[in-house]
């Protein structure tokens, strides 16, 4: 490394600045209240949050963001967090002539708090037909907290597929198979975006808001009253104690380093926390050959009840394969650069960490440089390690983003990533793009125990219970059955439900370096290499596309992803180029978003007339089983729906049930949420019948998948009891 290579890393660097800044504290404060003067009081108390971190220690500014955002927090009757920030803008020198305001405030929460608590009984009692979903966190499973692999499941070693998971015994649909926690995490910043109320002449939702503004840093609990570091602009927590906590063990050290770390990226970030946490003895034991005994109970954790839980076990991360080998010189070079730029800013920073010291106080001498020369080179050594694994083992953490306006009665929603992190027990799971498990991500709420076993009594030490449950997981659980002997496997990302073999395979094969071998790419190769009559709805048979002549299906002329299409049926034989149907698509898709932006600026009127016409359009070429004609009829339903047309926004949902069951599945999480969306219609409709006719379905599949204690269950019970009387 020479100084010119650091020199450039702090020009890339100064894009990214996180120091205090009061003259950015004051535009964020400015920008706040001009969202709260138009009422839309989420995105100013996010507006005052960007200026607390903004604000330096102890000044007048973070005073009043504080104070601003109490008020925010107040017409939000998030009373309590209202309490807490006025008591921190009087720590940090609040005005004293303006402290009455604030007197009156925290009067008139302590009476609304009181009431909350006479009435709790009655206020957990479904009381009006708006059954939309809350920002509650998930009710708890009943039970002790388990972390950990299932008993039905044991770690099994091969040479072709390294450490995986296999069913001992039967496993039945909708059983948790494993719950894990990451060893460590890292948010990704500018991944969310946050809109506020919609207003025909005022619209806060051009104002985006990125992951990191209401996302805790340690454990992305969503909140609006964020604690920020008091060393940087950038980190900020959902209480004081996970900021104490990540201080501890990995912000200390990274606090100095956060615009470089934020050039660096994700990875590098996340590679150093995994570094840190272990520590330097941790480090050398896990580097130390593993015994024949050590190797047994390392691969069968039903022989040793500790090692059921794997999330806290840094052998466990040490062991993920790196694949070396196949990594490319130029980007073996570059992990290497990128470890030795953070050896170098780390050595400049301070001494090491303590847990990467040899003596529990550090060192106290100045002749003791060398020694803690040495340990930084091991701590340079594990991230570079880490750096290498985490691309084939780091786990995108995913969670359900609403979109569209927030006062709209029927939520629409898409899976976004928030954080990337390495789950040691989920990495044991390989691939497939068919797999027979779904993944649950839960951050800062309450998490399910595994399995079936479950206490008839919760009420005794509840409130420790919650307090350990909090954090990270990850919840694995079963698809389908799945029988003894069969593998336990989930999607890194391709999946046959949404992309074609050969683009799947190459894009496994370029990140992970292996041929995928699953059902779905076998049953492929096989149809290729002995053609036979698929069925309706297998991989390269019904694409959904219609011929524009007779409206039967078509087909690829070949396996050639640049060839064109042909009719299926041999009395038509009608062809149409790629191009053109490339064309025909890219139109709708152009419409569809217009539609979706004039919906979003509250003109559904002018979005209803562009999706009718693009509906017409669409039936030329698209089935009703194509992807983008379910995208249509969403969209049409949304535009019903915020027009109070129930009974055609109904219809249009129902329409779309067909495209996502023919390319999720029917037993699929996709369908189950788009059923619940349409049993929302049929409830605000008053159509009693179909309600009840569609909520038992819908119940059955998010079960499967979410587990039978999922916010929207507990939504569908509330119309279910509101439908029968």
């Amino acid at each position: 490394m020479r100084q010119d290579d650091l020199d450039f890393l702090q020009q890339v660097s100064a894009a990214y600045s996180v120091q205090k800044d009061a003259e950015l504290a004051a535009k964020c404060r400015e920008r706040g209240n001009s969202s709260f003067k138009t009422k839309n009081y989420t995105a100013a108390a996010l507006h005052y949050s960007k200026g607390i971190c903004f604000a330096p220690s102890s000044s007048e500014q973070l005073s009043l963001c504080y104070a601003n955002r109490s008020a925010a927090l107040y017409h939000l009757q998030h009373y309590q967090e209202c309490l807490d920030d006025i008591d921190r803008a009087v720590k940090n020198g609040y005005p004293s002539h303006l402290l009455h305001k604030l007197e009156d405030r925290r009067t008139l929460c302590f009476t609304h708090l009181s009431v909350h608590e006479k009435g709790r009984e009655d206020d957990q009692k479904p009381a009006s037909n708006d059954c939309k979903g809350s920002d509650t966190a998930n009710s708890p499973s009943v039970g002790p907290l388990t972390v950990g692999i299932c008993p039905q499941v044991v770690v099994d070693s091969t040479v072709e597929k390294g450490r995986h998971l296999v069913a001992a015994n039967r496993i039945a649909a909708g059983e948790v198979i494993l719950t894990d926690r990451p060893y460590s995490c890292v948010l990704i910043p500018g991944m969310e975006e946050v809109k506020g109320k919609v207003g025909r002449y005022s619209r806060d939702s051009e104002v985006l808001f990125g992951v990191e503004d209401r996302r805790c840093h340690r454990c992305l609990t969503e909140t609006l009253s964020l604690v920020p570091c008091d060393g940087c602009s950038y980190s900020r927590y959902c209480s004081t104690a996970c900021q104490q906590e990540a201080w501890e063990e990995h912000h200390r050290w990274e606090c100095a380093l956060g615009a470089h770390l934020m050039a660096m990226g994700v990875m590098s970030q996340l590679a150093l926390r995994v570094a840190l946490k272990a520590g330097l003895k941790n480090f050398l034991l896990a580097r130390e050959p593993i015994s024949d005994e050590q190797k047994e109970c390392f691969n069968n954790h039903s022989s040793d009840p500790s090692m059921s839980s794997y999330g806290g076990s840094y052998l466990n991360v040490y062991n993920l394969l790196h694949h070396l080998n196949h990594h490319s010189p130029a980007l073996r070079f570059m992990c290497a650069v990128t470890a030795a730029t953070l050896y170098l800013k780390l050595s400049k920073a301070g001494p090491p960490p303590v847990s990467w010291s040899h003596t529990p106080q550090g060192p106290n001498k100045e002749g003791e440089d060398a020694d803690w020369n040495a340990e930084l080179w091991m701590l340079g050594s594990a991230v570079l390690q880490h750096i290498l694994q985490l691309r084939c083992n780091a786990q995108a953490i995913v969670v359900l983003q609403d979109t569209g306006a927030t006062n709209s009665l029927v939520q629409s929603n898409r899976e976004i990533r928030i954080a990337t992190a390495v789950f040691p027990a989920l990495s044991l799971l390989n691939h497939s793009c068919c797999p027979n498990t779904s993944l649950v991500f839960n951050t800062g709420g309450i998490i399910e125990p595994s399995g079936s076993a479950l206490s008839a009594d919760f009420s005794e030490g509840e409130a420790e219970w919650r307090h350990k449950a909090q954090g990270v997981t990850v919840t694995v659980r079963a698809a389908k059955l799945i029988t003894p002997g069969q593998e336990i496997l989930h999607c890194y990302g391709p999946h046959s439900s949404r992309m074609a073999t050969q683009e799947r395979r190459r894009l496994l094969q370029e990140q992970y370096y292996f041929l995928c071998q699953c059902e779905a790419c076998s049953q492929h190769q096989q149809d290729v290499e002995e053609p036979r009559q698929q069925q309706p709805g297998a991989e390269g048979r019904d694409l959904g596309l219609l011929c524009i002549k007779c409206k039967g299906s078509l087909k690829k002329r070949s396996e050639d992803r640049e060839a064109g299409f042909v009719c299926s049926l041999s009395s038509c034989s009608h062809c149409m180029s790629l191009s053109d149907v490339n064309n025909r698509l890219q139109e709708i898709r152009v419409n569809l978003e217009k539609a979706v932006e004039l919906m979003e600026t509250d003109r559904p009127g002018e979005a209803l007339r562009l999706l009718k016409k693009t509906l017409c359009q669409s039936g030329v070429i698209l089935a009703e089983t194509h992807p983008l004609q379910g995208e249509l009829a969403d969209a049409t339903a949304r535009a019903y729906a915020s027009m109070g047309d129930w009974n055609n926004a109904a219809s249009h949902l129902e329409r779309s049930t067909v495209a996502i069951a023919s390319q999720f599945g029917k037993e699929s999480v996709e369908l189950g949420r788009q059923l619940f969306k349409l049993a929302q219609l049929h409830f605000n409709s008053g159509s009693r019948g179909p309600a009840l006719s569609v909520i038992p379905k819908v119940r059955r599949l998010l079960c499967l998948h979410c587990g039978p204690h999922c916010h929207e269950l507990q939504e569908l019970k509330a119309m279910e009891d509101c439908l029968q009387g």
